[in-house]
């Protein structure tokens, strides 16, 4: 190691020994010969009185930006962490001196390779809002445009992979030599941080996910999402629609400009099912620092460094969960998750339903304002660990997003029902996917696939009958059995273009029944349904 790396590792294990935290230093058996040297570094002073969890993010704190964002990312790891541990982490803050304005200037200039003048009218060098990665300053372009303007911080990139190759290390070493090390997986953890942070440093990355969240919901009543100004964004300057409003925290605020606390509680919910079951891309990070409030109630949501996206079969498999879940069928939730793949095949379904059971049954017992939606998801998620369900970082991020959400809804109405806002939307949703609008949909997605493929059937089909005639495929069949079988090879592809013709003919009936023209559909209809009944004939 490098002398550099060395001193701040001793600087990282005085800040523990200082914080009492060496216990979970000299716990590794690599490092057990050194609880007397720790004891001795904490000679004369008074044994540490706080909890474990509450000098732990002290610790981390003291630390810097980095490990603030390591523990914040600790904090959405409920699944492997004890609740204490992670309802402390959640109180980090991730907010730290501002750097100097002219420093701001010259990395901007630097990146558009101009001066400042030529991109902006105004540029405000004292920043008003500052982080770990990045700090935002107030500016106006050339059209009058309000902006702001997000700057990452300098040289954060080298501390950033200074410390990362410290967690790296600490990680290996927990891995060989601590007996914890399988359940929590810490190399696993690290390189989760690793992704998302060196994420937060490319500021294209976060101007995307901006866009593309702006564009799933134009014109909605309930959101708005800030515009991005794709000429002047660069890796390491990004340029946005200045958006005002009143922090969703301050509740006394909202209430004195008339907003409807309990329609906007329910609105951020739908928002949020909204952004996951419909478009399977969801803002990720909606803590209440990141989100603003119009005195007519919309949303106006910033910070787009970290996104949830969710593929159609989660979608599919966590509706089914959630569903089955308010039904309190627990033989469907078990078979969803092995349906999805997220827990072995082999798992034994009695087994994991009575767990399941285990988990769900107290909570059904409870007043309903008592009742988290986000801490049953991470309860349920725990229970699958332990039938060896593998991290699913999609679904990691969605139990945290929901955990926010939630916690920010029931601060604005402490009677929220989050079940009865989900559940209508869920079963709206799922009557979506598997009714005959969503068929027609489906096949409409298709057919320029199947538009491309349809010239080239014939010429395939007479492909393959010519090569099973030939000496290719069959040489020179002459036993009565192998002739039984080419015979039956032929009358198999036969069915095959009835089946495949037929199940076009009847897919366009269904589209042009949908569209309106009705009449004109069901010619193809009956002369698909003919031909998918003669593919089925011997």
């Amino acid at each position: 190691m490098k002398r550099a790396g060395l001193f701040h590792l001793l600087r990282i294990a005085r800040v523990c020994v200082r914080h009492g935290l060496d216990d979970y230093l000299v716990s590794l058996k690599f490092f057990g010969g050194m609880r007397f040297v720790s004891r001795l570094l904490r000679f004369g002073a008074p044994p540490p009185r706080k909890p474990h969890a509450v000098r732990l993010r002290e610790a981390l704190e003291e630390l810097g930006p980095v490990f603030v964002k390591f523990g914040q990312m600790l904090s959405t790891r409920p699944d492997l962490l004890p609740e204490d541990l992670v309802a402390e982490l959640t109180r980090l803050q991730d907010d730290v001196p501002p750097f100097a304005g002219d420093v701001a200037r010259r990395i901007v200039e630097r990146a558009y390779g101009a001066p400042l003048a030529a991109r902006f009218a105004e540029f405000d060098r004292r920043p008003f809002a500052s982080a770990s990665v990045a700090q935002v300053h107030h500016a106006v372009l050339h059209d009058d445009s309000a902006v702001v303007v997000k700057v990452i911080r300098p040289d954060i990139e080298k501390v950033i992979n200074r410390d990362l190759g410290l967690l790296y290390a600490l990680a290996e070493m927990a891995t060989r030599f601590w007996s914890e090390a399988p359940r929590l997986r810490p190399l696993e953890v690290v390189e989760e941080y690793d992704k998302t942070i060196h994420n937060e440093l490319d500021l294209l990355h976060e101007a995307a996910n901006a866009s593309l969240l702006r564009a799933n919901f134009t014109d909605s009543a309930m959101i708005y999402v800030p515009r991005i100004y794709f000429e002047h964004t660069r890796r390491e300057v990004m340029v946005m629609e200045r958006v005002s409003g009143i922090p969703i925290r301050d509740v006394d605020a909202l209430r004195a400009a008339g907003v409807d606390l309990r329609q906007l509680a329910h609105n951020g919910v739908e928002i949020f099912f909204t952004q996951a079951f419909r478009d399977g891309f969801f803002h990720a990070d909606m803590h209440p620092g990141n989100i603003l409030v119009a005195p007519d109630g919309q949303y106006r949501a910033v910070d787009f460094g970290i996104m949830g996206s969710l593929g159609e079969s989660d979608k599919r498999y966590l509706a089914e969960n959630f569903l089955a879940f308010f039904r309190r069928d627990y033989r469907a939730v078990a078979q969803a998750h092995l349906d999805a793949g997220w827990v072995p095949p082999q798992t034994p379904v009695e087994e994991f339903e009575a767990a399941i059971r285990t988990v769900c049954e107290p909570i059904f017992a409870r007043p309903i304002r008592e009742i988290s939606f986000g801490r049953f998801i991470v309860r349920l998620f725990q229970t699958a660990r332990r039938f060896q369900m593998p991290v699913q970082p999609q679904l990691l991020l969605l139990q945290k997003t929901l955990l926010n959400i939630e916690g920010v809804g029931r601060a604005l109405y402490p009677d929220l029902d989050l079940w009865q806002t989900a559940k209508p939307y869920l079963e709206r949703w799922m009557a979506e996917q598997a009714g005959p609008r969503a068929a027609a949909k489906r096949i409409a997605r298709e057919l320029p696939r199947w538009g491309r493929i349809a010239p080239e059937l014939p010429m395939l089909v007479y492909e393959v009958l010519r090569r099973a005639q030939s000496e290719d495929l069959l040489l020179r069949v002459r036993s009565d059995e192998l002739r039984k079988l080419r015979r039956e090879i032929r009358a198999g592809h036969r069915r095959q273009i009835c089946a495949i013709t037929g199940g076009i003919l009847l897919a366009a009936a269904i589209l042009t029944a949908a569209l309106g023209t009705a009449t004109a559909a069901w010619p193809a209809g009956i002369a698909g349904g003919v031909l998918l009944l003669l593919s089925f004939r011997p």
